[in-house]
């Protein structure tokens, strides 16, 4: 099945540790923290997956900051304008431009459902590991870029919670449209590339969001809520497509 060979050593850890799931974890200091729908973080424990960001002023981090504004001086006004629309659109839809017009929240209710939950879950994992890692973002390390996107002043640059996004839906969509694979894997790749466009991640950013989405992905589909909410929306998005077979 898609995806299932790259994501077994993840699938074989969630089974593994669901056994130990308790409630989803409560937020310290009464700070309202959005719960998770399908994972448990502190089994996930995902932040041993990433390396520690380039530090600022390290070589690492200066390279990253010269690749950002090779970018910036090449991006062209419609690259600007779908990294624009992309920032403004977080979301499953934004992968419209692989199913077409047709391809809407109205006409796909369930789909959009599952796509919501989706997202809820790269924000309750992305944003656990922004607080733990706090990297400035890339204007405010270096004030000679020019972001193209409304840039946010804070310190949560590690991972991309755009990038995350993206890389989840479009794993989810692959499980429900097996036969757009390599389209909607291209379009995830463009997603993460637009938030460089917009002048407001680093590369290792978007290659975190990459490689946390595998894991969470993985944790995901070994769940039942899950596989049952998948079901419905193959469903749903198939007939809709006039795909038969799943």
């Amino acid at each position: 099945m898609p995806l299932r060979n790259s994501l077994l050593t993840w699938i074989v850890f969630a089974i593994a540790v669901q056994a130990q799931q308790a409630a989803p974890p409560t937020a310290e200091n009464g700070a309202k923290h959005r719960a998770a729908y399908y994972i448990d973080t502190s089994a996930l424990n995902i932040d041993a997956l990433l390396p520690n960001p380039p530090a600022v002023g390290s070589p690492e981090n200066n390279n990253e900051l010269a690749e950002l504004h090779r970018i910036e001086n090449r991006r062209t006004p419609d690259e600007v304008a779908q990294a624009k629309a992309d920032d403004a659109q977080e979301d499953m839809f934004a992968f419209k431009t692989v199913f077409g017009a047709a391809f809407t929240p109205d006409a796909l209710p369930v789909t959009a459902a599952l796509g919501e939950h989706v997202k809820n879950e790269q924000s309750v994992a992305g944003g656990e590991l922004k607080r733990h890692y706090q990297r400035p973002r890339p204007f405010l390390t270096d004030s000679t870029l020019h972001p193209v996107c409304p840039a946010k002043p804070t310190n949560d640059s590690y991972p991309s919670g755009h990038s995350l996004t993206g890389y989840l839906e479009a794993f989810t969509l692959i499980e429900l449209v097996p036969e757009k694979r390599a389209e909607i894997l291209a379009r995830a790749d463009q997603f993460a590339r637009n938030r460089l466009v917009c002048g407001v991640h680093y590369p290792s950013d978007t290659e975190a969001s990459r490689r946390v989405a595998y894991a969470v992905f993985g944790y995901m589909l070994a769940t039942p809520k899950f596989q049952h909410d998948l079901a419905a929306a193959r469903v749903e998005l198939r007939a809709k497509m006039g795909l038969t077979g799943n």
